[in-house]
């Protein structure tokens, strides 16, 4: 029975950490007004001092200066709790003349009874915290606040443009910008923290005069005590507190210093020191010889200096054998690739006929993208991308490989799709592509270009302008995130092409585990999979999700037996998926903004519209396909001009007709008809084409 009660009690007491924090924060401010007995105030001083190595370790094991978040309000307490023990040893000191065996043992034994040498001893400590380690960590959490406050904003648009562009998922962007606005919080809070530290010292310097003063006072004038006794007793007591005091105070002061020069790391502090140190061994030998020599001369000490020599030189001599053990390992495992690369069975002629549905080619000096052994992410971006596609448009993108081609100029890429070339760029990879949302004030130096995925204004700007660009508020993107922005943007353009037959008996496959019966029913007895293919080539080129395939599947079940013709049946899924295709259009407020078109031109269509074999066409002179494009252009340049998607609303009938007039004109415009309005949407009329 026992057992239980206690786990429940230790599971209590874990999950309701607030409350012990509580009673200490209370705790501390009783001791600064209830007198606290000598045998407590010991045990009090111990968990001070306690607390502060704790502080200081700790601070040795981050890897990350916001991973101890809580930093600042600690070195908040521990302040509030170093002057309420300062506050109840002067209590004591000056009515007994007894502040316990802590004080007493430090006034004594450190400085070794003397009040002089214990004088000059606290003196140097405040000194050294006041001047040296305060003043360095207050300037150094200054200079940290500023930089990170600044960059903020860069930051953020940083990750708002990974998120549009698909390199990372909402729930990512939402932590990243947790992290961002962390790191800011923590700067700014160390900005103020340190000046507690700053504080404390002086009130060290003060309780301390004032202990020793009126300690004589009364030691003299009410308890009568020789000048001699109570010099001695009150100001070794009183150095005494005064050291007990400025030590822990000294401790979480180099513990502060720590963590704001913190740099983000993957390993501790001291396995920093050991790598970063061991890696130049040469530095360290001639060190070794330098003390070595120092000890030969004469006159100076050789003891010393031959013994500190031989141990520095023993460390150069372990970490020359450990770098010489690094390089043959990565030699080793060079050649390993190497000879898996030669070990590769001969390709077969019949392989040589095999396509590749996309393909990146990369220019030597782009290698390192895909290479993640230096650095490169470009594989992980890739990985993201297909996994976006897939949830955003619904179907698989198929393998991409990533090849080098010596016969590109050295930064360019180019994509291929099927073997033939839809798109190439030319990269500068030890720069960043800076792009204008339309907020910055102050121009950057760089190279201009555009970017390649939707033809914007950008400039190439080098890794130590990206700061300034960043808080200037241009969007920075690194060479990486270009490449596959561009790719994201040509895997939507040509959905179509990349959707194959095979890809869309997978699909139904998948569908069928859960859908059988509209399966079933559709294939292969009123459609076969090549004119399913083709319904959903439609949609896609239309950038419709497929991604709600039983929809798509009912509705062709319902006006398949009525017409074959692939264009008409997608029209009729595309009715059915209105909700889907209005939400992507839509502003957060429920509202979609259109242009629509005049009735009389959408009756000139409808006349114009022939009969072929192969389907209905609308054979509109050029001249004319030209005019109503211009005049479908002007009355969408509101909707531009104001960020919206252009949108173009027509009649059922004429939609897909309208689209082809106007889409060599104008490739990005969406044209929706009045069956495909979510009814719970609110329209708004921005403007009519006129005829």
């Amino acid at each position: 029975m026992a057992a239980p009660l206690q786990q429940t009690a230790r599971f209590s007491l874990m999950r309701n950490q607030d409350i012990p924090l509580a009673i200490c924060v209370v705790g501390i401010l009783l001791v600064l007004i209830i007198p606290v007995p000598t045998p407590l105030l010991d045990v009090l001083l111990t968990i001070n001092i306690s607390m502060s190595v704790v502080v200081l370790l700790a601070t040795l094991y981050l890897q990350r200066a916001v991973d101890f978040a809580v930093f600042p309000s600690l070195l908040l307490l521990l302040t509030l709790y170093r002057l309420s023990l300062n506050v109840a040893a002067t209590r004591l000191i000056l009515s007994q003349a007894n502040a316990g065996q802590v004080i007493q043992a430090f006034g004594s034994f450190v400085t070794s009874g003397n009040m002089f040498v214990g004088m000059v001893i606290f003196v140097i400590l405040v000194v050294i915290q006041f001047v040296v380690i305060t003043r360095g960590a207050t300037r150094i959490s200054e200079v940290a606040a500023r930089f990170t406050l600044d960059a903020m904003p860069g930051k953020q648009m940083g990750v708002d443009s990974d998120l549009n562009a698909g390199l990372i998922t909402e729930e990512q962007a939402r932590k990243r910008r947790r992290d961002i606005e962390r790191e800011a919080d923590f700067y700014g809070a160390m900005d103020g923290a340190t000046k507690f530290v700053r504080g404390d010292a002086i009130a060290g310097i003060i309780i301390t005069i004032v202990n020793i003063i009126f300690g004589l006072i009364i030691g003299i004038v009410m308890m009568g005590m020789p000048l001699a006794d109570a010099a001695s007793t009150y100001t070794i007591l009183t150095i005494g507190d005064g050291l007990v005091s400025q030590i822990p105070s000294l401790i979480v002061s180099t513990a502060a210093g720590l963590i704001v020069t913190r740099t983000v790391s993957e390993e501790n502090l001291g396995a920093d020191f050991g790598a970063q140190l061991g890696r130049y061994p040469r530095a360290l030998g001639v060190a070794a010889a330098m003390l070595a020599l120092f000890g030969l001369v004469p006159g100076m000490p050789a003891g010393p200096f031959l013994v500190v020599a031989a141990v520095i030189g023993f460390l150069a001599y372990a970490s020359r054998e450990t770098q010489q053990r690094l390089r043959e390992r990565e030699r080793a495992e060079e050649a390993a690739a190497k000879a898996a690369e030669t070990e590769k069975p001969v390709a077969r002629t019949e392989d040589l006929l095999t396509v590749d549905p996309l393909k990146i080619e990369l220019g030597y000096g782009l290698i390192m993208l895909a290479d993640s052994r230096q650095g490169g992410d470009l594989l992980n971006r890739i990985q993201i991308i297909r996994q976006q596609i897939a949830s955003k448009m619904g179907f698989i993108v198929p393998v991409i490989r990533i090849v080098d081609n010596m016969r590109l100029r050295p930064n360019e890429y180019c994509v291929k799709l099927r073997e033939s070339v839809i798109a190439s760029y030319e990269l500068m990879p030890d720069y960043f592509l800076a792009m204008n949302p339309g907020l910055v004030e102050e121009e950057v130096g760089g190279f201009p270009t555009k970017e390649p995925a939707f033809g914007l204004p950008a400039v190439w700007v080098s890794k130590e302008d990206r700061d300034r660009a960043e808080r200037n508020g241009y969007t920075i993107v690194e060479p990486s995130a270009v490449l596959a922005t561009h790719l994201t943007e040509l895997i939507y353009v040509h959905a179509d092409e990349i959707l194959t037959r095979e890809d869309v008996q997978t699909l139904v496959n998948h569908l069928k585990e859960t859908a059988p019966t509209v399966v079933n029913e559709l294939l292969p007895g009123l459609l076969t999979y090549g004119e399913l293919q083709k319904v959903l080539h439609y949609l896609l080129r239309e950038r419709v999700s497929i991604r709600n395939l039983e929809v798509i599947l009912e509705t062709l079940c319902d006006y398949a037996p009525r017409t074959k013709d692939a264009e008409v049946l997608a029209e009729y899924c595309r009715h059915a998926l209105a909700r889907e295709i209005c939400a992507a259009y839509a502003d957060e407020k429920g509202v979609l903004r259109v242009v629509t078109v005049a009735p009389e031109l959408e009756q000139e269509i409808l006349t114009a519209v022939a009969q072929a074999e192969t389907g209905e066409y609308i054979p509109v002179p050029p001249a004319r396909a030209d005019a109503i494009a211009e005049k479908t252009a002007q009355a969408l340049q509101t909707l531009v001009l104001s960020g919206q998607e252009p949108v173009t609303l027509t009649s059922a009938p004429v939609r897909r007709f309208f689209k082809r007039i106007v889409q060599r004109r104008i490739p990005k415009i969406v044209v929706l008809s009045y069956h495909e309005i979510d009814p719970a949407l609110t329209l708004e009329s921005e403007g009519q084409v006129s005829a």
